[in-house]
């Protein structure tokens, strides 16, 4: 034997014909006792006693009706602020996640406009994986989350910061040159560097390696990826930052 249950919708309707239901009911008894309480004063003349009736009802009834729609909709608001900043950051970091960064560089890749130059850089920390196996992927959390804010506080305004993979960040710089792109680059390793990290009362140092490209035209995000990703993986035992040009 199955037992039938009640939808979410169904349950919802069935609120709002109580909740309209019951309301109405409400107002029409306070429009009635207030009548009736006025018909008994014998110092209010007709057009009086309407007019405290006209003022009054409205007031009692429409005042917090109004103050509760109101509250409502601005929690409205926050919620779908807080869903759009879900959708589009990632909440670790608060970086621009992974689809929403490649999305918004692609996008700016199809635009029909003229040249338009600058730098892509990869972010990759080191040791990441000895940090998450000494001392648990809390401490692992909270190094990269220390890395995103030393990013954001060393790149321009206009820059896009993504986090692009579970350790690893991609650095959009429009309009930034070579020599740009490796000043900023060098701000953020510096950045890292002197962040202050001490797991469990054991001071750790924090490090990452970086690796770019510059182009004249703006591409796809695959296509910067990929070479500055091999340029990463090239850099691995080096102190400086590795950066090439596109020819597009």
């Amino acid at each position: 034997m199955s037992i039938e249950t009640e939808t979410a919708p169904a349950k919802a309707w069935k609120h709002v014909f109580w909740l309209s239901l019951l309301g109405t009911t409400g107002c029409v008894a306070l429009s009635l006792g207030l009548n009736y309480l006025l018909l008994l004063s014998d110092a209010l003349t007709p057009f009086g006693r309407s007019v405290i009736t006209a003022t009054l009802v409205p007031i009692v009834i429409g005042l917090p009706l109004f103050a509760l729609l109101g509250w409502r909709e601005v929690e409205l608001r926050r919620y779908r602020q807080e869903l759009t900043r879900s959708g589009t950051y990632d909440r670790l970091t608060g970086c621009l996640n992974g689809a929403v960064f490649t999305s918004m560089i692609d996008r700016r890749a199809a635009r029909p406009a003229g040249p338009r130059s600058g730098a892509f850089l990869v972010i990759h920390p080191e040791h990441l994986a000895s940090i998450n196996l000494r001392f648990g992927l809390g401490w692992g959390d909270e190094a990269l989350r220390l890395i995103a804010s030393a990013i954001r506080s060393s790149v321009r305004k206009d820059d896009l910061i993504g986090r692009i993979g579970n350790s690893m960040f991609g650095v959009f710089l429009p309009g930034a040159t070579k020599q740009e792109a490796k000043e900023i680059g060098e701000r953020v390793r510096e950045a890292v560097g002197q962040i202050y990290f001490a797991p469990k009362g054991d001071k750790d140092v924090l490090a990452i390696r970086v690796g770019g490209v510059v182009f004249e035209h703006e591409l796809a995000f695959e296509d910067m990826f990929r070479s500055a990703e091999e340029l990463l993986l090239e850099a691995q035992d080096e102190a400086d930052l590795a950066l090439s040009h596109i020819s597009n």
